[in-house]
């Protein structure tokens, strides 16, 4: 079973990942695994944290010599921020701690430091938002980046682009090479592939950083390569559409997610949504008019494009704060501000990059199995086999 953990606060000595169910034998660039830590931290709108941290994957276990070994896989990235902030968190007490921490007892609207502190009796948010914090998604990109690299054994990739910052959206459909490309980039600033409506992007960022505010969006994330098949419409826990919107979902500051065109279906006839199909002869496969299912059908692949979006809000961290209350004195007070981004939207794209790719991967392995690399691809090419006789 393929499953992963993550550890660690966004000040403390580190994140960690652990990940397991990789087959063995699967070979892992490293390279390309610190690539994706890299484009995760990237985008127009970020704030100092980003310079400050050089996210690089220190592999621990589960990998020798290049390869999977079939056994869980640790992973740790180090926090270089841990320096100035030793005192304030340290792991053991101390004479004197109590003095050097950094308390925050003003909670930030939309973040999750009340609902926490209440959760968990703390009248001091610091340890609610220490792990609430999107720095996690660093240790998730991890991890989920081995299952990219799976999934490209069998032809299957997954990138993402942003569709909206603000008021700015891109109105049209953007083909898969226009993705390829500003993923590619890594000079695009919010990786949008149309350069007139990223500069109106650029501009909506722009607005809210002289204003004290943050800005919110929508990412769009495509899998090409998916077989049909993968998920299930017998549970409603086994649903691959389910499960992806969980997974994405669970992204910090994500509020809504949509499969497909799902948001448009819904006000329109069914004339309109469905796609119809047709069969090619030549690849001996079905073929749909569009892609309006999003490549999910009744929880299953349908061998089209995987297309999840996520609608992330404007993050909670506010220079012009908002009103709040005193965790400890109950006075009516002005929100907690904390060294914050003012857009997050492109990197939200890269961790659900990163989730898609693992429920996909999750999927993947739940249909062919395998406890090596050759023996899944044994039972995915039979698959393919039945496909072309079907």
């Amino acid at each position: 079973m393929l499953r992963f953990l993550t550890a660690g606060e966004s000040h403390g000595q580190a994140l960690v990942s652990w990940i397991s169910g990789i087959p063995a034998g699967v070979p892992v660039d490293i390279e390309f695994v610190n690539r994706e830590l890299h484009r995760r931290q990237l985008g127009y709108g970020r704030g100092g944290r980003q310079k400050i941290e050089k996210d690089q994957a220190d592999f621990l276990a589960g990998v020798r010599h290049g390869k999977t070994i079939g056994a869980p896989i640790a992973i740790r990235i180090e926090n270089r921020d841990w320096k100035t902030w030793e005192k304030a968190l340290p792991v053991e007490d101390s004479d004197g701690a109590e003095d050097a921490q950094r308390h925050l007892t003003s909670p930030r609207p939309g973040h999750a430091d009340l609902a926490g502190a209440l959760k968990f009796n703390f009248h001091d948010a610091r340890y609610v938002l220490e792990r609430a914090s999107a720095r996690e998604t660093a240790a998730r990109t991890a991890a989920c980046t081995l299952a990219k690299l799976l999934l490209r054994e069998f032809g299957v990739d997954v990138l993402s682009h942003v569709i909206a910052v603000g008021h700015a959206q891109l109105e049209r459909e953007a083909t898969w090479e226009e993705i390829e490309r500003v993923c590619g980039n890594l000079e695009s600033p919010l990786r949008c592939v149309d350069e007139a409506v990223e500069l109106r992007m650029k501009a909506e960022v722009d607005q809210a950083l002289r204003a004290g505010d943050s800005v919110g969006g929508i990412f769009e994330v495509v899998a090409r390569g998916v077989p049909a098949g993968l998920g299930s419409h017998a549970q409603w826990d086994e649903k691959l559409d389910g499960r992806l919107a969980q997974a994405v979902m669970s992204i910090q500051a994500v509020k809504a997610v949509e499969i497909g065109t799902g948001v448009r279906n819904a006000t329109s006839y069914g004339s309109e949504v469905q796609d119809e199909i047709r069969y090619d002869s030549e690849r001996k496969r079905f073929q749909r008019s569009s892609n309006r299912a999003g490549g999910v059908e009744g929880g299953i692949t349908n061998g089209q494009y995987v297309v999840v979006r996520g609608y992330l809000k404007p993050i909670s961290t506010l220079r012009r704060a908002l009103g709040s209350a005193d965790l400890k004195t109950k006075e009516q007070i002005k929100a907690a501000y904390e060294r914050s981004d003012i857009c997050v939207v492109p990197a939200a794209g890269v961790v659900s990059e990163a989730m898609v790719a693992f429920v996909v991967a999750q999927a993947f392995l739940e249909k062919f199995g395998g406890d090596s690399l050759e023996e899944t691809r044994r039972n995915f090419e039979n698959y393919q086999k039945q496909l072309d006789e079907f």
